[in-house]
């Protein structure tokens, strides 16, 4: 090109100039001047640029990961068989659990209230939650393999985080309703009204419908190059942003705002409303009566301990923190707890216990 051209004979005449200035001194070596004119015009030659040399790599051009590898939930190989059927059991005790708390609400009249309302959802919401887990991870244990396809992860990551994210929410909006029920009895029917639960609930699944697909599309957007080991035995937020290589400074304030909006934001709703609760139940007179209040909300205060203390331990941690810790607690929300909801519902409620030997009674008549 014409302007390196002229650039290198500017510098080849400073080169000469030099020389011819310096051969006047009869005590240095040519061979010294020559190589002390070069090296004091290097700085000059360094700005002519080079034809064939790129300006910056481009990290698309790297191997992109096209499967990642679950770290898996039990590590001793000769026990494969014990952790086939323990995870089975634990899937069938969740489906048929929930699957019955679906049906009960739906089929027994007493239960068509809003809080079974309620309580139907969070059952639907723990079928969809262990369903994009387990199922992955019994294949993986059968076939003695941890892997799992990009596209799946990310199938897995949002089904699970909508999971979760809707039932932050709806914890949420369970409390308000035992709110009213005990702090508001007799504006409780009013206010609760049919249509009112449905546009609570389609509130509560279209925010978390949003949230998931943007956290979701801003890690599938994210460029893995380099190691695929997840460190969980389920694709998550935090073990996928500590793998990819490019910037995930837009994720993670995403999940920043996920946190303080629908995590500490949720949390401190719940907080609000069982204050208010509690300090109605304390204005009641008679022990009886105060236990007949607190009982109808034990249950509910019994899952939103087990289910945030999880959440909260996993997510409000830095990206880059060690995940190692995670895998147990994960274990907590993803497997155990959509087991335990419909059992913590349904050991100390006398209706559906009611409801439940009925649905028994009229199956054994029909078969």
């Amino acid at each position: 090109m014409k302007v390196e051209g002229e650039t290198t004979s500017r510098v080849c005449l400073k080169i000469a100039s030099k020389c011819n200035e310096m051969r006047q001194s009869p005590e240095m070596d040519r061979n010294v001047t020559l190589l002390f004119a070069i090296n004091s015009f290097a700085p000059s030659v360094a700005e002519i640029p080079s034809q064939g040399t790129p300006r910056q790599m481009h990290p698309r051009n790297l191997t992109k990961v096209s499967e990642f590898i679950l770290e898996g939930v039990f590590d001793n190989p000769h026990l494969q068989g014990l952790y086939i059927a323990i995870s089975l059991c634990l899937y069938l005790a969740a489906i048929l659990s929930n699957s019955f708390v679906i049906i009960a609400t739906l089929a027994h009249p007493p239960l068509h209230t809003p809080m079974y309302f309620f309580i139907s959802n969070l059952a639907i919401l723990d079928l969809v939650g262990i369903s994009s887990v387990l199922p992955k991870m019994l294949e993986n244990l059968i076939l003695s393999k941890n892997t799992i396809s990009f596209e799946g992860c990310v199938a897995q990551l949002y089904t699970f985080t909508f999971s979760g994210s809707t039932e932050l929410i709806l914890l949420t909006v369970m409390s308000y309703d035992r709110y009213l029920a005990i702090c508001q009895p007799l504006h409780y029917v009013a206010m609760m009204s049919k249509g009112t639960c449905i546009s609570l609930m389609a509130g509560v699944w279209g925010i978390s419908t949003v949230n998931s697909l943007i956290n979701t599309l801003l890690v599938a957007q994210l460029d893995f190059c380099g190691p695929n080991l997840v460190q969980n035995f389920l694709c998550e937020i935090p073990p996928l942003l500590a793998l990819s290589c490019s910037s995930t400074y837009l994720s993670e304030i995403m999940v920043y705002m996920a946190d303080i909006i629908l995590g500490m934001g949720n949390f401190l709703l719940l907080i609000l409303s069982y204050c208010l609760i509690i300090m109605t139940i304390l204005k009641i007179q008679g022990s009886a009566g105060k236990w007949k209040a607190f009982s109808t909300c034990s249950s509910h205060l019994a899952i939103v301990g087990l289910f945030y203390s999880t959440i909260i331990y996993t997510y409000i941690q830095p990206t880059r923190a060690p995940l190692k810790k995670n895998k147990t607690v994960s274990i907590m929300y993803a497997l155990v707890t959509p087991t335990l909801n419909p059992l913590i519902y349904s050991l100390r409620n006398k209706v559906i216990k009611v409801a439940f030997w009925k649905i028994m009674g009229s199956f054994s008549h029909h078969t």
